[in-house]
């Protein structure tokens, strides 16, 4: 499991990413909105913990725009305000839960948990880019059976939009816990995907770009 963690205050951050590593959960921190923004638009994360008083940019307005452009990543609100006008605000702008500062980690934890496990509201079984179309349920492009992680990779793919997905990021999602795997078994399964794309006719192509990562392309 992965998380990102938006948070401006050093210390608490350090404690509460100290603890949930212990717990097993990996985190990636972001001290200030817009680069929370920037990570929160990555399809990499099981679960957003978002603070809402947050330097450069709120964390309202980061939920706000991560929803405005699709990304269903549940959300966990932080304020130490605890007013119950920012908890309306959150829900109505779509967080999926609210926790109050100061909080024990402890229940953080369980309530990460319990939004991994819960399951979506509406779960795609299709996605589409271009001519492909990846059928999540059956684990097939265009009908072209595929690997549980070739259709992982792929999903971020498409759902990253023409944006590029890099190595490190595709570990992390699709391994998760086997992640200690060397960058170069990425590589193997781009290849293993560029040859079905290719057997299929498809005017989609996945480019490598160079020391960065991988982006879907329609050509």
């Amino acid at each position: 499991m992965r998380i990102l963690y938006v948070e401006d205050e050093k210390f608490l951050a350090e404690a509460v990413i100290h603890l949930l590593k212990k717990n097993k959960i990996a985190v990636d921190w972001a001290e200030d909105g817009e680069m929370g923004l920037e990570l929160a638009l990555k399809p990499n994360y099981d679960v957003i913990v978002l603070d809402i008083m947050l330097p450069k940019m709120s964390g309202l307005e980061i939920l706000s725009t991560i929803r405005g452009r699709g990304v269903k990543t549940p959300v966990i609100m932080l304020s130490a305000l605890n007013e119950v006008e920012d908890k309306i605000k959150g829900l109505e702008q779509g967080a999926d839960d609210y926790l109050a500062k100061p909080f024990k980690t402890a229940e953080l934890i369980a309530r990460i948990n319990a939004l991994v496990r819960r399951p979506p509201l509406v779960e795609k079984t299709e996605m589409a880019c271009g001519d492909l179309v990846l059928d999540l349920d059956n684990r097939t492009i265009n009908g072209e059976s595929l690997t549980d992680k070739e259709a992982e990779i792929l999903k971020m793919l498409m759902k990253a939009s023409g944006q590029t997905v890099s190595k490190t990021q595709i570990l992390a999602h699709v391994w998760g816990a086997e992640a200690e795997f060397d960058e170069n078994y990425v590589e193997v399964y781009m290849s293993y995907l560029r040859k079905k794309l290719k057997q299929l006719g498809t005017g989609a192509e996945i480019k490598t770009v160079r020391g960065l990562g991988y982006r879907l392309v329609n050509v």
